[in-house]
């Protein structure tokens, strides 16, 4: 680029800069770069000032020098007259003849005395110019020395690259980056980006580009639309496939509209609503799946459509209401980090949670009765009434109790033809593989480093990860990410007492290993604190730039030695450092909360202190497989290309307390389905391991398209536009598909059949206090009568 082209493109962007500051509040560029050129302006003009000041004193020593000539010649002045009036001694008889050669003389000595006088009065005010002059020499000296000092504190940092190609300025603006508005951003990159007319590239951070005003995208309609295909295979009709769907959305409109109703009240991080849609919409469909499911089972066998509506909420809506529980119990734990924007994140998910189990209580049963016979296929009816005649040929051919162990058999000849002869004929084989399975899945999470993403996580081709990656090559990895630090100053310094402390403060810190530059920026207007911006060596996301963070705390004391002043460390740098590592503090806890409540919750609708357990334990192996599979994918960068993970780096620093929170009330949905129907059949009557057969027989195919269809949704998301929340979906689909088919189908089949009776084992005295929840329905099926029976036939039921 020219000259001519290059001056006009940095008119343009200040320029820019002024227009950006005038319409969107922005403070103006980082004033590091200003005060850098200031000072080397006063270095300038102090050296100019001293100059000037040096030539007037050699004018002053020269004025002094005269002065000191015209004393000696008033001196030889003086003698020559001594000698004059010694000859007037000598020759007073010539006094007549001399008379007037000494009045001359006379009036040539009044003159001298009087130029005397007149040069001895100047001396002094030459002295006090001559001393002020020394003054400001040595003030100019200082503000040279302090000049030097300042400029030698920006060295390591640039706003122009070495090669002179690229120019870096930030901007701060009033209030969060996150509160930007899409026209807001827009206009920002119109006004900045100008000078691209001109030849200029420009590129953007992410806090500029990233909009999250937009929380749904082609991904996540990708994955409505494999749930909704799911839906369709399994429930064959389009009015009952997108049943569930339409109450999903009815729900996830309801609970994130509420969310973003209170944004403008309470502060949210930008990837609240998006979790929040990400789990009604899972949760949503899955719930009214359960109840649909149900219905339609009930119908096809001829119970009354009133009556199966009824029954259906009776049984499965009171397995979605504990399901439900479990997940807002656990999503509202998320409180217990004590981070605000965590807290919101967990309440906006629950609150959503919430909304889905109540659309599956109410509407989801009216929706039921407005539809009718209209949700079953036609061929599913002629399939049903062509089963219903054979069973009734059956009947009329052999005596009910033949009828009845026949058709026994069939059901387990059934039952051990699917899955769950393949999981319960070797358990312990079954057990030990599944077992060692997930673990050797899990071996990855022991290298779990947590940090919150940066530009390098951005897709290729962007301009947020072009930026980044300008930035890291010409100015260095630290520059995307600098560390504010704020020092308290010694009590009652002036102006420049306080900034040299500053400076002092600065000087220490650059003795810290991994600093690239500290630089003063300012001291407040009380001389009391003094803010510095520290450049790190490399990214804000690298181990490196953590343990000069962690460093420099632990150098508070030596830099409190030398200068007198302490220092604390801010800036999204040092805030992700910390809340990654109180994140890591309270996942312990978090966790010990989340379960414990959670087992009371599962002993409640199992009455037995074996079942709940034995799901914990599976929960634990599906969380570690699922960390595994994040931390081999998002870190390592294993099928990188696959998952279009640009930058493998730590894992964003509150996804394991939140995979935790959400994965365990995903995990305990599935226990609380598939485990409840093998309580139902146990409750009525049928052995223990037969039980678990024939409930896994019933609940297999309701828990698989579930488990298919939040897996959909999630998976949707790993291709997120919002780059934050790819991983949260991925280790989601990851631990939604290891626990509902590795853990809930496979290894909870196989320990419940090793265990036998035993599983629903519960101490008497336990079994006299807990109240009896009923979730399979066993009490409701001894109150109304059998199934399929003609109303006429039906003889009054008493209740009380």
């Amino acid at each position: 680029m020219d000259p001519v082209s290059r001056a006009y493109a940095q008119k343009q962007i200040d320029d820019g800069y002024a227009r950006l500051a005038a319409s969107l509040g922005v403070q103006g560029k980082e004033q590091i770069a200003p005060a850098i050129t200031a000072a080397r302006a006063q270095v300038r003009e102090g050296r100019a000032g001293l100059a000037e000041l040096r030539r007037a004193d050699a004018r002053l020593d020269s004025g002094a020098a005269r002065i000191a000539q015209a004393q000696r010649t008033l001196d030889t002045k003086r003698r020559e007259l001594e000698a004059g009036r010694t000859e007037l001694a000598d020759a007073r008889a010539r006094l007549e003849a001399g008379t007037a050669r000494v009045e001359s003389g006379r009036a040539r000595l009044d003159r001298g005395e009087a130029t005397l006088q007149e040069r001895s009065a100047q001396l002094p005010r030459a002295e006090r110019r001559l001393a002020r002059a020394e003054d400001r020499i040595a003030e100019g000296e200082e503000k040279l020395a302090f000049g030097e000092r300042q400029a030698a504190a920006s060295d390591g940092l640039r706003f122009v690259s070495a090669d002179g190609t690229t120019a870096a300025a930030s901007v701060t603006f009033v209030g969060q980056t996150d509160a930007l508005t899409a026209e807001q951003r827009e206009h920002i990159q119109d006004v900045a980006g100008a000078p691209a007319d001109e030849g200029v590239e420009v590129s953007y951070s992410k806090e500029i580009v990233q909009d999250i005003s937009s929380i749904f995208g082609p991904a996540e309609v990708i994955g409505l639309a494999v749930a909704a295909i799911v839906l369709l295979v399994m429930l064959g009709t389009l009015i009952a496939s997108g049943l569930p769907l339409l109450m999903a959305i009815l729900g996830v409109g309801a609970g994130v509209g509420g969310t973003l109703a209170l944004s403008s009240a309470i502060d949210m991080a930008s990837i609240t609503p998006a979790l929040a849609l990400m789990l009604g919409l899972a949760v949503g469909i899955d719930y009214s799946l359960f109840i649909v499911h149900r219905h339609r089972r009930q119908i096809l066998r001829g119970m009354d459509l009133e009556e199966s509506v009824g029954r259906a909420i009776g049984t499965s809506g009171n397995a979605v209401v504990f399901a439900g529980l479990t997940v807002v119990i656990a999503l509202a734990a998320l409180a217990v980090p004590g981070l605000p924007f965590l807290t919101v994140l967990g309440a906006s998910a629950a609150f959503t949670v919430a909304v889905a189990v109540l659309m599956a209580l109410t509407l989801t049963p009216a929706m039921l009765g407005f539809i009718g016979r209209r949700l079953v296929s036609r061929r599913a009816w002629r399939k049903a009434a062509a089963g219903t005649t054979v069973a009734t040929a059956a009947t009329a051919a052999t005596a009910a109790t033949a009828a009845t162990a026949d058709a026994a058999d069939a059901a387990d000849a059934t039952a051990d033809r699917g899955w769950s002869r393949v999981a319960t004929r070797h358990p312990w084989l079954t057990t030990l593989a599944t077992v060692a399975l997930l673990g050797v899945v899990a071996v990855p999470a022991g290298s779990l480093r947590t940090a919150l993403p940066d530009g390098s996580a951005e897709p290729p081709g962007s301009s947020a990860k072009t930026a980044y990656d300008t930035i890291s090559d010409r100015f260095g990895g630290g520059y995307n990410g600098p560390v504010l630090v704020v020092a308290d100053l010694p009590a009652g310094l002036d102006r420049q007492g306080a900034r040299e402390a500053n400076l002092d403060v600065a000087d220490a810190i650059r003795g810290t290993d991994g600093v690239r530059a500290a630089v003063p920026v300012r001291v407040d207007d009380d001389n009391a604190i003094g803010i510095l911006q520290v450049i790190p060596e490399d990214g804000p996301a690298s181990a490196a730039t953590e343990q000069l963070v962690q460093d420099l705390r632990a150098d508070k004391q030596r830099i409190a030695d030398e200068t007198g002043s302490t220092i604390s460390l801010t800036g999204q740098v040092a805030a992700q450092i910390d809340v990654s590592e109180k994140l890591s503090e309270a996942l312990p806890p978090y966790l010990a909360i989340v379960v414990g409540l959670s087992l009371v919750l599962l002993l409640l609708v199992f009455r037995s202190v074996v079942v709940p357990v034995v799901a914990t334990l599976g929960f634990l192996l599906s969380l570690a497989a699922s960390f595994g599979a994040t931390v081999a994918v998002y870190q390592w960068g294993w099928l990188s290309q696959v998952f279009d993970v640009a930058t493998p780096g730590p894992i964003m620093s509150f996804l394991p307390i939140l995979l935790t929170g959400i994965l365990f009330g995903l995990a305990m949905d599935y226990q609380v389905f598939l485990v409840s129907a093998m309580r139902e059949s146990y409750a009525h009557g049928e052995d223990a391991r037969s039980a678990v057969r024939s409930g896994f027989r019933h609940a297999a195919p309701v828990v698989t398209a579930a488990a298919l269809i939040m897996t959909a949704v999630f998976a949707g998301f790993v291709f997120s536009h919002l780059t934050m929340i790819r991983a949260i979906g991925f280790s989601l689909a990851i631990g939604v598909l290891v626990d509902a088919f590795v853990v809930r189908m496979t290894l909870t089949p196989a320990v419940m059949h090793l265990l036998g009776r035993h599983a629903w084992y519960l101490p008497r005295w336990l079994d006299r206090i807990l109240p009896d929840v009923d979730v399979e329905g066993a009490g409701l099926a001894k109150l109304l009568p059998p199934a399929g029976q003609p109303r006429e036939q039906r003889e009054p039921v008493t209740v009380g």
